[in-house]
């Protein structure tokens, strides 16, 4: 199959290279719409890192390998509850510049979808074979028992975010997180300096542990501003159908809302205009993770961008280190993320 190139989608699309480029890098400069456009059409023609959406979408096999390098020195086996697709989450963007690091240093890369049975059972998907793997990356593997069992395996094991240590002990693990502090509370203190003391947090932060490292930041932030936190406006929920009934139930909105993460951001607005709000009219969202549904909505959202080449080279370089040196204290790495104002939070 031939490889698809930049140029390729914009003569699809009948737009220029650089346009293409801006909007597959993230770019600024373009407009929400043909942003969108070429995104979707990137998706549709399988561009490069988005090239394995539809291998992993299609068909039963719980495990799809992605190429690799000229020469296999071993296999690092991928670890995931869910289905990537490459619009939605910075991990699908970050997959891709894992394995082009992972390939020039000779590993290949396979990844193993494990389902609700096998998570409930502990039980490891069919398609691994312990024999061949070198090491085992995790992502949105929030299931601590889960995690464990794969712990116990005797194999380097890095974990991309994990399960809320709140709720247990450390993970016995090299972990890699996106830095959740810093960006949430410099968004708090703004906030208050404009006069915005009545904050609130929309996501279910016991979800896993960036979920819970923003929900903490806030409250730490409001807490050492002397400002009181309403828990009228704490509401637990990641999805539409958990958020409606108590959005709707409150008798007023917050100045703000911090939303555990764009896609927590995305269903409060649908369900505030179903209820007759606007943002930011009626009260200001802001979410986390800069996914391209966070520009393309409206308004554009704020939000914090997650450098996912920097989380993805820092990856391979603690799971590299730990095959090579596995007696290495285990260590807890967060990489910088950068705090983005959009018209969802207006000065």
């Amino acid at each position: 199959m031939k490889k698809v190139t930049i140029q390729d989608i914009a003569d699809a699309l009948g737009i220029s290279r650089n346009t293409v480029s801006k909007a597959i890098n993230n770019a600024d400069g373009l407009a929400d719409a043909t942003r969108e456009k070429i995104l979707k059409k990137a998706v549709e023609m399988e561009y490069k890192q988005f090239s394995y959406v539809a291998a992993l979408s299609g068909g039963t096999s719980t495990s799809a390998a992605l190429p690799e390098g000229p020469r296999s020195s071993g296999e690092i086996s991928l670890f995931t509850s869910r289905i990537f697709h490459m619009t939605n989450h910075f991990a699908a963007l970050m997959l891709d510049r894992f394995r082009q690091e992972l390939a020039q240093l000779g590993y290949s890369l396979n990844i193993h979808i494990v389902d609700r049975e096998d998570m409930a059972r502990c039980a490891l998907p069919a398609t691994f074979i312990r024999e061949r793997c070198s090491g085992i990356l995790c992502v949105e593997m929030f299931d601590r028992a889960y995690d464990e069992m794969l712990c116990q395996l005797g194999l380097p094991t890095l974990f991309v975010d994990g399960p809320n240590k709140g709720r247990g002990n450390s993970l016995p693990s090299d972990q890699i997180y996106m830095e959740n502090t810093a960006a949430i509370t410099r968004l708090v203190n703004d906030m208050l300096e404009r006069g915005k003391r009545r904050i609130g947090f929309l996501g279910d932060y016991e979800h896993c542990q960036s979920f819970y490292e923003r929900y903490t930041a806030y409250r730490c932030a409001m807490l050492m501003a002397g400002v009181d936190v309403d828990e009228r406006f704490i509401i637990r929920g990641n999805r539409l159908q958990a958020l409606e009934a108590p959005l709707a139930a409150l008798p007023e909105l917050p100045d703000l809302f911090l939303c555990a993460n764009d896609f927590v951001a995305v269903d409060a607005i649908q369900i505030l205009r179903r209820l007759g709000k606007s943002v930011p009219g009626d009260v200001m969202l802001a979410g986390f993770d800069d996914a391209p549904e966070s520009r393309i909505i409206t308004p554009p959202l704020t939000t914090v961008h997650i450098h996912t080449d920097i989380m993805a080279f820092t990856a391979v370089h603690l799971l590299m280190t730990r095959i090579k040196e596995p007696d290495l204290d285990y260590r807890v790495v967060h990489t910088e993320t950068e705090l983005i104002y959009r018209d969802s939070t207006p000065c």
